[in-house]
């Protein structure tokens, strides 16, 4: 079975008779971006790719103990086609290009949720079935397909006229159409830096004829030869004059001007495309950019795949991330001298921070704290570590 069957194809919703379908939401969102090649802008494609791929280092855990079979799947990845790295990245590019994602459940031949996948239909509707809401998908391909919108998550961004769909990318176009002129005249001017063009007033010649002839004929000798070589001028030309095309390009202030539209659009920054960005300006755009999205999918991901009563329970899945990596090494050791030492964190948190494994058994999950430091009871009383208490045994 492809891909769309295996997602698809389970699901019946019977013959469907005139009237069958009723719209719930009357925004008709336009899933299309600038020009229709958004993504096909070099700028864009670099900014999407990378927060996608910050995106895709997030660690996603399930917690809980509702759906033991189904924890146990999307430990290992998310679907049997795609790892949680290849979910993440795509339903992140999906997001920023759409302002809509959607996610949808894979069902096995019981309709038992398996796992989940990211959809990019090229339109959605919200309809309503049997008294119940369900979003009603069209495929590039002409393909159609519906679920119920209780079984799907929706992600979105820049959410203002629909109730349930993101806006499009149409807020962009005026920066993308500056881009789009920029490329040209780089073009232009690179094309016309090549090309020498010459102007001269030619004697002696009666008829236009004659003259077009000789045009053709200079311009064969001179300029189509495949050795190179001078070019000649008889003397039926005089007051000859090289042409020089300088075409207009945008200066660099406005270069970066544009470029930093780009970047406030999409919550960028130089730093961070060009991977040279760790500490608080990696944090700045953890808590701006991936943070946001951590959160989002972390509670649409958990409301799609666990029911009410379960979330009650305490079952969940969240995505992670450990942005203390990208502090430098001197804040990493001040960390860990700083946070380590008081028993704020546990050993095996601390070697995290520097890339390195967990200590085997239950040896990393101890805290570590200095032996100066002094424990003050409920009762006031003060215990130093290694120092005898009132019960007889030693505080470690």
């Amino acid at each position: 079975m492809g891909l769309f069957q295996s997602i698809f194809g389970k699901i019946r919703l019977g013959k469907p008779t005139a009237g069958f379908w009723t719209t719930l939401d009357g925004y008709t969102p336009t899933f299309t971006s600038w020009g229709g090649e958004l993504y096909e802008s070099e700028i864009v494609r670099a900014v999407v790719n990378a927060t996608a791929t910050h995106i895709s280092k997030l660690r996603v855990t399930v917690q809980g103990s509702a759906n033991p079979k189904l924890q146990t799947r999307l430990r290992q990845g998310p679907n049997e086609w795609q790892t949680w790295g290849q979910f993440l990245y795509r339903l992140s590019t999906i997001l920023d290009m759409q302002n809509t994602a959607f996610i949808v459940p894979v069902l096995n031949e019981f309709g038992e949720t398996t796992g989940m996948f990211p959809v990019l239909p090229s339109g959605c509707e919200v309809v309503q079935y049997g008294g119940a809401p369900w979003l009603r998908y069209t495929f590039r391909t002409g393909q159609k397909a519906a679920i119920e919108m209780s079984r799907c998550g929706i992600m979105t961004k820049f959410q203002y006229k629909s109730d349930i769909f993101g806006e499009n990318n149409r807020a962009l176009t005026p920066t993308m159409e500056l881009v789009n002129l920029q490329n040209q005249g780089i073009s232009e001017a690179v094309k016309n830096g090549a090309t020498f063009r010459f102007a001269a007033k030619m004697n002696n010649f009666s008829s236009d004829a004659d003259l077009a002839k000789e045009r053709q004929r200079f311009s064969k000798e001179n300029l189509q030869g495949e050795g190179g070589g001078v070019l000649l001028f008889p003397s039926t030309y005089t007051d000859i004059k090289q042409l020089e095309s300088k075409p207009y390009v945008v200066p660099t202030e406005e270069m970066q001007r544009i470029r930093t539209s780009v970047f406030d659009y999409f919550g960028m920054n130089e730093e961070v495309l060009q991977n040279k960005a760790y500490g608080d300006a990696w944090s700045a755009f953890y808590e701006g950019r991936i943070e946001a999205f951590s959160v989002q999918f972390s509670d649409v991901a958990t409301k799609m795949l666990f029911t009410e009563r379960e979330r009650a329970a305490g079952s969940l899945l969240m995505a992670t991330a450990n942005r203390l990596q990208y502090m430098s090494t001197n804040e990493k050791i001040n960390y860990a001298k700083e946070m380590g030492d008081r028993g704020f964190v546990m050993i095996d948190e601390i070697r995290e921070v520097f890339n390195l494994p967990p200590l085997p058994g239950e040896m990393g999950k101890r805290l570590p704290i200095r032996g100066e430091y002094y424990l003050i009871g409920t009762d006031g009383s003060v215990v130093k570590k290694g120092e005898e208490t009132k019960n007889g045994t030693q505080d470690h």
